[in-house]
């Protein structure tokens, strides 16, 4: 669209609207700069074309329809004149890229082949020589360069390069493989050699060692070749480079000279971390040799020095061989040793893990050597819990007393055991906690030795340092064995000062003194037992002292303990107690009477007087049943069966119907079971007892009656139907 202006100053030119114009668009409205993009068409069938067109197809035509490449046209050059102004510029390029990336090593060498390519070696090795004084650490330029000269056959000139290369870069294999490469193919076989020995001198790796064996044998010098791997192991004193040798020498049949080789390695190497490799590689050496029993004891001195953890391959190995080559027992101690293996790879995970050093040990027993017996064991309590907690401990201490315990029965080394022993105690924190078992065991042991001053000490010092019940028992039970009452005493004095609520230390400290007929001392300490505030079972001891005075016939006394007793309590054991030996306090004792009361009173008379009082001491009970304790109905009505029993095994003496007129009659009831929240949602069925004292009480208790007797009769009526 045209625009057309007017000049002057004509008024009759409208200016558009203020709506339609914009200052910064000129003369240009708003409708003439807008983009009016095409309307969205509506895709109406969806259906896949009849021909379909791959990606493939896509991407070949684009290849198709790509111009040509727009190459330079080529320049032909007709007489020396252009030929020198076509280098003079080449050169003047070469030189502006040079000046520009001087550091640049693939410039350097670009214009050092296109000098090449003009046959003008001295510029393109004047070129090289340029570069190296910008890259001379590069060992690549090293290469062009030589290469260079060996490819225009300038012997000297590359034998000066390499000599440079490997003078300046002595630890770039490369150049010296390049450098003996090119003597071999000269045929200059002595100045390879001598290359090679300078190689030598800087101390290669492996390969370097490897080609010189290699060229050596390759020209048939076997005596160098070997002189070179004896050269080769001192350098490198590694498992593999004694194993190239001596396939070496068995790949030339010297058998004996291969087997000197393996057996240096095994002396020097026996602590290397690839020593498993050397071992197996010697005892399939022998296999392959048919030394069968030179293989075995290759395989178990490896076996024997080799770290478990580095051996898996070594046991597989020597399990597949006693499977091939031994018999019944090579192929168990093979399995033994893959069981070892099991067992070192589990305490190597977890040295806390006892049950795996319990399996091991009882593997290495059953196998009997001595020694690894007592390295297992050394490791074994060599890990000693993190904790000072018992529960940490418990199965710890069975390590010390299996180890005490084998040295005894099966060692026979009586002094290692007492030295076991001895660390074991020594090892155990006694002011946090004990084990009672390892002090007996260790005094035991010396008393098997028949040394009871040891044994003595020990329990002496394990009831200073860490007193328990079971060590003042065996003390004791010692000592009493031994006939030494005065020691025991003491002991038990010890015992009871320790423990003052232990009945059992009570009782059998009187049962000693009783035992030897010391009547006042036992009824002493008797006395002093049930004296102390508090008893860990004081119904036994109380039961023992009533029975101990009964033995003495000392019945008054008996009495009064009873007494004594149900001022402390008036439970219904005690009750039943003293009535029965009321009933029974002199009876058949004729024997056992003073000739005094045989006199006086008849045995009729005193069978009386034993009823009476058995009887008194039902009725004092049921009374306390009743006043004092009425809530424990149960109670009151054992008591009457209890007395009831007595009163008809009395027989003529006895009177039933003094108990049965106070015998309750049974009621089932029920209750309310509270819940957590305080409702009640259940009930439960109990039986309470009505004695005939409490029918005048309760005025309800007819009806009750009634309808106990309705429920029993229709209870009746069911059973008849």
């Amino acid at each position: 669209m045209a625009l057309t202006t007017r000049t002057g100053g004509g008024g009759g030119d409208k200016a558009p609207p203020p709506s339609a114009s914009d200052p910064s668009l000129g003369f240009l409205t708003k409708r003439d700069t807008e983009v009016k993009l095409p309307r969205a068409t509506r895709v109406k069938n969806k259906t896949p074309a009849s021909v379909q067109i791959t990606a493939e197809q896509i991407l070949r035509e684009a290849r198709e329809r790509q111009e040509p490449e727009i190459r330079p046209p080529k320049q032909k050059i007709t007489d020396s004149i252009e030929l020198s102004d076509y280098r003079l510029r080449r050169r003047k390029e070469f030189e502006d890229v040079i000046r520009r990336v001087r550091w640049n090593v693939n410039a350097w060498v670009k214009y050092a082949k296109w000098e090449e390519q003009q046959r003008d070696f001295a510029r393109a090795r004047s070129v090289y020589e340029r570069a190296l004084d910008v890259a001379h650490r590069d060992h690549t330029l090293w290469l062009k360069y030589a290469e260079f000269e060996m490819r225009n056959r300038f012997v000297n000139h590359a034998r000066n390069v390499w000599d440079r290369a490997v003078s300046l870069l002595p630890r770039v294999d490369q150049l010296w493989y390049k450098y003996i490469h090119m003597e071999e193919l000269l045929g200059a076989v002595a100045n390879a050699r001598q290359v090679f020995e300078r190689w030598m001198a800087w101390r290669p790796d492996t390969a370097g060692w490897n080609s010189y064996i290699k060229f050596e044998l390759r020209y048939g010098e076997v005596e160098r070749a070997r002189a070179i791997y004896e050269r080769f192991v001192a350098e490198h004193p590694r498992p593999d480079t004694f194993i190239r040798y001596a396939k070496f020498e068995m790949k030339r049949g010297e058998v004996e000279r291969a087997r000197r080789v393996y057996e240096r390695a095994a002396d020097l190497l026996v602590d290397d971390e690839d020593a498993e490799v050397l071992f197996v590689a010697f005892a399939e050496f022998e296999e392959r040799c048919r030394e069968v029993e030179r293989a075995r004891a290759i395989y178990k001195y490896a076996l024997d020095r080799v770290p478990k953890g580095r051996a898996e391959e070594l046991y597989r190995k020597f399990l597949a061989f006693e499977k091939q080559f031994g018999d019944r027992e090579g192929i168990e101690d093979a399995i033994v040793g893959k069981r070892r293996f099991q067992y070192e790879d589990e305490v190597r995970k977890n040295p806390l893990n006892y049950d795996s050093w319990f399996d091991y040990i009882r593997l290495e027993e059953s196998v009997g050597n001595k020694d690894r017996i007592r390295e297992v064991y050394e490791r074994a309590i060599a890990n000693i819990p993190p904790a000072e907690e018992k529960r940490y401990w418990q199965r710890y201490i069975y390590l010390w007393i299996n180890y005490a315990l084998y040295e005894e029965l099966d060692a026979k080394d009586m002094e290692r055991t007492r030295e076991v022993y001895s660390e074991c105690l020594k090892l155990i924190p006694h002011k946090k906690f004990t084990f009672a078992k390892l002090w007996l065991m260790a005094a035991q042991f010396e008393i098997r030795q028949k040394n009871l001053q040891a044994a003595r000490r020990i329990l002496g010092n394990a009831i200073g340092m860490a007193p328990k019940g079971k060590i003042f028992k065996k003390y004791i039970e010692i000592e009493l064995y031994l006939g030494n009452f005065d020691r025991c005493r003491t002991l038990y004095e010890k015992y009871i000062e320790w423990s003052p609520a232990n009945c059992y230390a009570w009782r059998k400290y009187a049962e000693l003194e009783k035992n030897l007929s010391e009547t006042d001392r036992a009824r002493s300490i008797y006395e002093l037992a049930i004296a102390q505030p508090a008893l860990d079972t004081p119904e036994v001891l109380w039961k023992e002292y009533l029975q101990f005075e009964i033995d003495e016939n000392e019945f008054d006394r008996t009495r009064e303990l009873y007494e004594r007793l149900l001022d402390r309590t008036k439970h219904l054991k005690v009750w039943i107690s003293y009535a029965e030996f009321e009933a029974s306090a002199g009876l058949g004792g004729e024997d056992n009477e003073s000739e005094e009361i045989k006199n006086e009173v008849s045995y009729q008379e005193q069978q009386i007087e034993q009823v009476q009082r058995c009887r008194a001491v039902f009725e004092r009970a049921f009374e306390y049943f009743r006043t004092s304790a009425p809530e424990l109905k149960e109670e009151r009505a054992m008591l009457l069966e209890e007395w009831l029993n007595k009163e008809v095994s009395f027989g003529d003496l006895g009177d039933s119907t003094l108990v049965q007129k106070k015998a309750p009659r049974k009621v089932k009831r029920k209750r309310s079971i509270p819940t957590e929240d305080g409702s009640t949602v259940a009930y439960e069925e109990y039986i309470d007892y009505i004695f005939p004292d409490e029918v005048a009480l309760a005025p309800n208790l007819k009806i009750l009656e009634a309808a106990y007797k309705w429920k029993k009769q229709k209870t009746d009526d069911t059973d008849d139907d």
